[in-house]
């Protein structure tokens, strides 16, 4: 049995995590730390487990093989730096951290000290982005020209006594949060479309403030990928939900979308009018990569290629926004 610490209660995933882990025959939850000691006992009394208001003394039980992190982005860095030195496996909640440079230490650490680390880019599991890449390989919409993927939701919308509505206030607050709309929900859209088209050579983004609030709320990128495809990013908080992804080649389309059937559309298949194709079955969840990882040593689909990628992207955007202009990804 692998032994594991949750480390925050902060994200809104947290609850999540901690559910996976005690729903998997490998994993175990033994401890809870938490920044917020009185945040991190009531959810140690939830789960029936020690809270520990020390990290260290969390990071030197023997019993203890691995951290799964919830903590503010701002503090992934510090966090998974430590724990690394201590030995102990990490599984995190998105992004690895808000910038390139913090995500190569963390990866470097991670590397000299020979721990197992996985971020939750649990889209990369689904099984429309499996059939999606399968339909990619196979050529069947002939050479990727546009991509497009839109991500909301309206958790962000300002209710009479909660002027973030069902988001915490934390959410906003970029020294926490580490940004807004496209670091947090934004970041799904990245790194699918990073993985499905490849990586980013140019971008120019819009980050829009549609409330009074420290970061944006929605979020539009526009990459050119050095495939020569060109792709649309969008991300709200504050726009009725939904998730759509849509690829367009010289051959065909593929459209997906929550609540409907996904379609494909190719000229290389029978006589190029619409079809539903059955998905095929879901990857292991990131969760249960991560333990067999730990436990066998079993390579994961979703790498630290895909992590660092995400930041990339992200930071550029920041960027782009910051300055009105394209930015270069060389």
């Amino acid at each position: 049995m692998i032994g594991v610490a949750m480390l925050s209660r902060w994200h809104v995933h947290a609850d999540d995590y901690a559910l996976q882990a005690a729903s998997h025959p490998d994993l175990e939850v033994r401890a809870v730390w938490d920044e917020e000691p009185e945040r991190g006992r009531a959810w140690a009394a939830e789960l029936g487990v020690p809270f520990v208001s020390e990290l260290d003394e969390v990071l030197a039980d023997p019993t203890l093989s691995g951290v799964i992190i919830s903590a503010p982005t701002t503090m992934h860095e510090e966090l998974m730096l430590r724990a690394a030195r201590s030995g102990k496996h990490i599984f995190s909640e998105k992004v690895l951290a808000p910038t390139t440079a913090a995500c190569e230490r963390i990866l470097e650490a991670v590397q000299a000290h020979r721990v197992h680390l996985m971020l939750s880019l649990k889209r990369l599991t689904d099984d429309y982005y499996v059939y999606a890449q399968s339909v990619l390989d196979r050529g069947l919409l002939g050479r990727l020209s546009l991509i497009r993927c839109h991500l909301a939701h309206n958790g962000g919308l300002p209710q009479p006594e909660r002027p973030t509505g069902i988001l915490p206030a934390s959410f906003f607050d970029p020294t926490v949060s580490g940004g807004g709309a496209l670091i947090d929900l934004g970041a799904h859209p990245v790194y699918l479309t990073n993985r499905l088209a490849g990586p980013a050579k140019h971008l120019f983004a819009q980050l829009h403030r549609m409330y009074d609030r420290e970061v944006e709320d929605s979020a539009m990128v526009v990459v050119e990928y050095a495939s020569g495809a060109l792709g649309v990013i969008e991300a709200s908080l504050v726009t009725s939900g939904t998730f759509k992804l849509e690829l367009h080649g010289s051959e065909g389309m593929l459209q997906i979308e929550k609540g409907r059937t996904p379609r494909i559309r190719s000229r290389l298949l029978g006589d190029g009018s619409w079809q539903t194709p059955p998905m095929p079955p879901a990857l292991p969840s990131a969760m249960a990569q991560w333990a067999a990882q730990i436990r066998e040593g079993t390579e994961p689909t979703i790498t630290s290629a895909d992590y660092l990628a995400l930041t990339r992207v992200i930071e550029a955007a920041v960027r782009s926004d910051r300055e009105g202009a394209r930015v270069s990804m060389d």
